[in-house]
């Protein structure tokens, strides 16, 4: 029963900060294209890898788990809306933005995560 309690903990900030972030890439980058999805996939997978690259061989505690990767980056990260954005703009006909946003959230988080954890694991090795 703990472990659920720190999933919805970790969860409520994620899903906080999801939304903060979002709202900051509206007022920025406008609304012609879902950047607040992509920014906290992009980020949510740059930190995941960070963290996995850090942890080593193991994600840590079954704590550290649920707190932090079941729960807030669960939430942080939003490929349900991602997909959602992307019928949108799919049904709207704007093809080529709609190819652009599924590019950017693919490529863009994974390639994220492997940086995430390429610097990580620098920072162990000690540089």
């Amino acid at each position: 029963m703990i472990k659920v309690l720190y999933i919805a903990l970790g969860g409520a900030l994620g899903a906080g900060l999801r939304y903060l972030v979002s709202l900051a890439m509206f007022k920025v980058m406008g609304g012609e294209f879902p950047w607040g999805t992509l920014a906290v996939n992009v980020l949510g997978s740059l930190v995941a890898g960070f963290f996995w690259g850090l942890l080593g061989d193991t994600t840590g505690s079954q704590r550290t788990q649920a707190l932090f990767f079941i729960g807030l980056l669960g939430a942080f990260t939003t490929f349900s809306a991602y997909a959602l954005d992307s019928l949108q703009l799919f049904q709207d006909g704007r093809w080529g933005v709609a190819a652009l946003n599924a590019v950017g959230n693919n490529a863009g988080a994974l390639l994220a995560a492997v940086a995430g954890y390429a610097l990580a694991r620098s920072l162990v090795r000690g540089g």
